[in-house]
C-alpha cells in the first residue's frame, strides 16, 4: 500500500479542492440568512389611507413571541426616545426550510399628513435602528416613485446594484413598485434573504408597492396553487382586494392618484379568478375621483420577448383600460425592455387612445427582443425606472443601473382627462441597446440569428420613418 506524506497529499488534493471552493462558497452565501432575536428584513407598507397610517414588517427567530414597534415624530435630538409611542405587533409563526421563524407586523395610525416619523421595531430588549419615513399629504401634491421589473435572478450580487442606484438617483422616492417575480423560486428563504439584503435599509425608509409574478407562485401536494409562504408575513399591504386575492390584487390612493395592483398569475391559472379580478377592477377603476389611474401586473399586456403572448389576458383587461382611461401600465416577466402604445403604424402617437405600457427587467437575466410594432423603445438591459406625476404632467424616466438616462417621454394631461404624449427619446444621446445577450448568440441556431437579425432590421427601419 502506497502511503502519501501530508504534504504530497495536500499537493494531489489542492487542485480539486480549489475547484470545488466557488461552489461552497456560493453553497454558504445561499443559505447565510438565519433569523436571530435581533429583528431583520425591516419593509414599510400600507394597511390603509397613506397620509395617515404606516405599516411596517419584519423578522425574528421563534424565540420572539412579543412584539412591538416604537414611533415618534422625527426629532434632530437624540432625547426623544423616552417619549415614543410603543405600537404591539401582530406575529405569526411560518416554518421555512424546516426552521421556525417570527414574522411581525405593526400598523402605525393616527399620523398626521405630510409629516416626518421615526420608528424601530423590536421586542423591547433587542431593537432594530431608527428609521425616517415621511407620510403622503392629504391634498394632491406631486408624487415620485420607483418602478423595477423582474429581480428575480443574482439578486444579491447583481439586482442590489439596480435598487441602490435607483434610490441613489431619488433619494426622496415616495414608494417603490415591483413589477413581480422578486425572486426565482417562490419559498427558498436565501433568495428572499438576498432580495433584503439588496434593499437593505432602504426598504425600511422607502413603502414598497409589490405584485406577484409567476415565480412568487407554487403548487401544494395537491397541485393547487399559492402564493409564496412568505408573501403575506413580509408584505404590508391594502386588503381591499377580491375575495381569494388578499394582499396580491389591490389599490391604493395617493395624492391624487389611484394605483391598482393585479395578481396576472393567479388569473391566468384560473379563468374563473380572471373574471373575478375583472369585475373587481371595473368597480375600482371607475368613477374614483383622481387625477391620475396607474396600473400593475406582472404578465404583459404586450410581450416584449419573441414567441410570448398573453392573449386571453389582455382579450379580458385592455378593452378595460381602455374604457376607464388608464394612463400607464407597468409591467414585468419578459427580461428585456419596451414601452409603447397598441396603435396602428402610421398613426400619430400623440394621442393616445389608451393607456402607454411599459415592460421592463431590473435583473440580469436577459431574452431576445420581440421587436413589435406597438414598441417606441426597446432594450436589453438591467434598468430602473423613475416616474413623477403632478397635476398635469407624468413623467417617465428609465435608468440603466450605470445611471444613464435611458428612455424618457411625458403625458400631459388636459382639463378635459386627455392625454398627449410628448416623446424625449429622440434627443437623449444613449443609442438603443438590442444586442443579443451573449448567452443567446451562443445558443441561437443559425436560422433563429437571421430571424432575429431581420427583425432588427424591420424594426430599425420603421423608427427611421417617423
Amino acid at each position: 500500500m502506497q502511503v502519501f506524506s501530508g504534504y504530497r497529499l495536500t499537493r494531489l488534493l489542492l487542485p480539486a479542492m480549489l475547484l470545488l471552493l466557488p461552489s461552497l462558497i456560493f453553497a454558504q452565501e445561499n443559505k447565510s440568512y438565519p433569523a436571530s432575536r435581533f429583528p431583520d428584513r425591516v419593509i414599510l407598507g400600507w394597511k390603509g389611507d397613506p397620509a395617515h397610517s404606516q405599516a411596517v414588517n419584519w423578522r425574528t427567530d421563534s424565540t420572539v413571541k412579543k412584539a412591538v414597534a416604537a414611533i415618534h415624530e422625527a426629532d434632530p435630538s437624540p432625547d426623544f426616545q423616552a417619549n415614543a409611542k410603543m405600537i404591539s405587533a401582530n406575529s405569526q409563526s411560518i416554518v421555512i426550510d424546516g426552521k421556525t421563524v417570527q414574522y411581525h407586523e405593526a400598523n402605525f395610525t393616527d399620523l398626521k399628513p405630510a409629516t416626518q416619523y421615526m420608528y424601530r421595531v423590536g421586542d423591547g430588549t433587542s431593537w432594530s435602528e431608527w428609521f425616517h419615513f415621511t407620510t403622503a399629504s392629504d391634498k394632491r401634491e406631486p408624487v415620485s416613485f420607483l418602478y423595477f421589473g423582474d429581480a428575480q435572478n443574482d439578486i444579491r450580487s447583481l439586482w442590489s446594484r439596480a435598487v441602490r442606484g435607483a434610490y441613489s438617483t431619488l433619494p426622496k422616492a415616495d414608494f417603490m413598485i415591483h413589477a413581480g417575480d422578486l425572486i426565482n423560486s417562490s419559498n427558498v428563504d436565501y433568495q428572499w434573504g438576498e432580495w433584503f439584503e439588496a434593499g437593505g435599509w432602504a426598504n425600511g425608509m422607502v413603502p414598497s408597492l409589490p405584485t406577484p409574478g409567476n415565480h412568487e407562485y407554487y403548487r401544494d401536494s395537491e397541485k393547487k396553487p399559492h402564493v409564496s409562504m412568505h408573501w403575506r408575513p413580509q408584505f404590508a399591504l391594502p386588503e381591499n382586494g377580491p375575495e381569494g386575492l388578499t394582499e396580491t390584487a389591490y389599490f391604493i390612493d395617493y395624492q391624487g392618484i389611484r394605483f391598482i395592483a393585479m395578481d396576472s398569475q393567479a388569473a391566468l391559472l384560473d379563468s374563473a379568478v380572471m373574471e373575478k379580478q375583472a369585475a373587481w377592477f371595473e368597480k375600482v377603476a371607475q368613477n374614483h375621483g383622481m387625477r391620475w389611474t396607474v396600473v400593475i401586473h406582472h404578465h404583459p399586456i404586450y410581450s416584449t420577448k419573441n414567441g410570448r403572448d398573453n392573449e386571453e389576458w389582455r382579450a379580458r383587461m385592455e378593452p378595460l383600460y381602455k374604457k376607464y382611461s388608464i394612463d400607464i401600465v407597468l409591467q414585468g416577466h419578459d427580461h428585456t425592455y419596451g414601452r409603447g402604445i397598441n396603435m396602428p403604424l402610421g398613426v400619430s402617437r400623440k394621442k393616445p387612445d389608451g393607456p402607454i405600457y411599459v415592460v421592463s427587467v431590473s435583473g440580469p437575466k436577459m431574452y431576445d427582443i420581440g421587436l413589435q410594432n406597438w414598441m417606441d423603445r426597446a432594450s436589453n438591459t438591467q434598468l430602473y425606472q423613475v416616474i413623477t406625476i403632478d397635476e398635469t404632467t407624468l413623467g417617465f424616466k428609465a435608468y440603466t443601473v450605470n445611471g444613464d438616462l435611458y428612455d424618457a417621454f411625458d403625458l400631459q394631461k388636459d382639463k378635459k382627462g386627455e392625454n398627449t404624449l410628448i416623446e424625449r427619446a429622440n434627443s437623449l444621446q444613449m443609442q438603443e441597446r438590442l444586442e443579443l445577450p451573449e448567452r443567446l448568440q451562443k445558443s441561437f441556431k443559425a436560422e433563429e440569428l437571421k430571424e432575429y437579425n431581420q427583425r432588427f432590421q424591420e424594426y430599425k427601419a420603421r423608427k427611421n420613418k417617423k
